[in-house]
């Protein structure tokens, strides 16, 4: 496997400066079929068989091909993670009945046999909460002409967790929000959103840390609504948020301008120099680089997205760029090279 990067991280979508990607994930469910949780090895073998069938028959328009996990190295995995491709439970302790199938854009993930049986994923730069859900509407129709998906007419898809109950929708936003952050705006949004059913997470989701300001939001419960309300209403909530996000910075052009251009410039110093960085410090300098690129504080722009320069800093992707596992003090050593060698174009 090399690193390589996904479409969504092309940064080409709507609102792409402050919106990193869009997200549509349907949890689904086999009738007659425990959950994962409750499964033993033979009802999740015979499980994945079917789900393999069912995706093999939808071929070869979509693409798909299915990866077992426990067939790929512990790097490997983490990097389907790092990606935003898989969850972090699905890799923690892969057994023979867990996978994933991924279409070679890596637009379309399916996780089979985690929380739920499928967790059909839809990922698209910038915001277009719309078209991933038509598209992972049209991937869901497909498969449920050849599989039985449990549904019951009062609570809707039956899924391991009540809140997914419903639609089994789960629409979520990345959003880059610097301005925000630095004018101490953040914290007041975040409790606005939560009171209107929105949940706001770190990098990696449920239970990770906010890492060079990147934030996650989606809608808390799927039951009650429609899959298109739902994808309506955090669309406009993302659209108000970005909105906010453009007042925040501008208002720190006008009132502190010199001093956001000299941290975008010392920033942007460390990163071409430096020689050891950790992880985080490095997600932090590239926050404040990519917003003075925005802002236009650095000379043209940036030779890689932001989602991109992001995945560089990740562990498993440097240790698969170098061909083999890293200490932690090489891993600082080789990040700090890569992001040299990248921002300043000497690829």
């Amino acid at each position: 496997m090399t690193p390589g990067f996904s479409q969504w991280m092309n940064g080409h979508g709507p609102e792409g400066e402050i919106v990193l990607s869009s997200r549509i994930r349907l949890a689904r469910n086999l009738a007659g079929v425990p959950f994962p949780h409750r499964m033993d090895d033979q009802q999740g073998q015979h499980m994945l068989e079917q789900v393999e069938h069912a995706v093999g028959q939808v071929e070869p328009g979509w693409g798909i091909r299915f990866r077992q996990l426990d067939s790929l190295t512990p790097l490997e995995r983490q990097l389907l993670m790092e990606k935003h491709l898989v969850s972090p439970l699905l890799i923690q302790n892969p057994i023979r009945y867990e996978s994933v199938a991924l279409d070679e854009r890596e637009s379309i993930s399916i996780m089979v046999n985690e929380e739920d049986h499928l967790r059909i994923q839809v990922l698209l730069p910038g915001l277009q909460l719309d078209e991933a859900w038509q598209a992972a509407n049209r991937l869901d129709d497909a498969l449920e002409q050849h599989l039985d998906f449990a549904y019951d007419e009062s609570r809707g898809y039956l899924t391991a967790w009540p809140t997914n109950l419903g639609t089994g929708l789960r629409a979520s936003v990345m959003l880059h929000l610097p301005g925000l952050v630095m004018t101490r705006q953040a914290s007041q949004v975040f409790t606005t959103l939560a009171q209107v059913g929105i949940v706001v997470r770190g990098l990696y989701g449920e239970g990770s840390e906010a890492l060079g300001n990147i934030f996650q939001i989606s809608n808390q419960v799927s039951l009650g609504l429609t899959e298109e309300e739902l994808v309506h209403n955090l669309t406009v909530v993302a659209q108000q948020i970005v909105g906010r996000e453009r007042n925040a910075r501008q208002h720190l052009m006008s009132s502190a301008g010199l001093a956001l251009a000299d941290r975008v410039g010392r920033s942007w110093g460390i990163l071409t120099n430096a020689r050891v960085m950790t992880s985080d410090e490095a997600l932090k300098l590239l926050s404040d680089v990519q917003l003075g690129s925005d802002l236009n504080l650095l000379e043209g722009p940036l030779p890689c997205t932001f989602s991109q320069l992001t995945l560089m800093t990740r562990p498993a992707y440097l240790q698969i760029e170098a061909g083999r596992e890293l200490s932690p003090v090489e891993r600082d050593q080789i990040r700090a090279q890569t992001l040299r060698r990248h921002l300043l174009g000497k690829d």
